[in-house]
């Protein structure tokens, strides 16, 4: 067998870490420390199957993973949808500060 260079080079082009022969399945332990370092958690959820075709041919336009373009929708919607609760929470106290200051001038 000839050694291969450990340099950068080798590993963007392939000649190092593409070989299936040299594959092996992470561990349970290594996989849970991963997780917690990336902050990452899997789920399991029930999507209607047309649903599922849909994202694979848009992950598959844009050259992605159909799982990570969920992801990366999910993670656009939550800061919006974060920003939506707290507008209607901020009106609700609003709304309740003028109910109290109508009640004291009515005092």
């Amino acid at each position: 067998m000839t050694k291969i260079a450990n340099t950068d080079a080798n590993w963007e082009n392939r000649k190092l870490g593409a070989d299936a022969e040299f594959a092996q399945v992470a561990s349970s332990e290594h996989l849970t420390a991963l997780n917690d370092t990336l902050g990452m958690q899997a789920i399991s959820i029930r999507l209607p199957k047309d649903l599922i075709e849909a994202y694979k041919l848009i992950a598959a336009h844009h050259g992605v993973g159909y799982q990570p373009l969920m992801r990366d929708i999910l993670q656009r919607f939550v800061p919006l949808g974060l920003k939506e609760v707290i507008q209607h929470h901020e009106a609700e106290a609003r709304e309740a500060d003028e109910r109290i200051e109508e009640m004291k001038k009515a005092a």
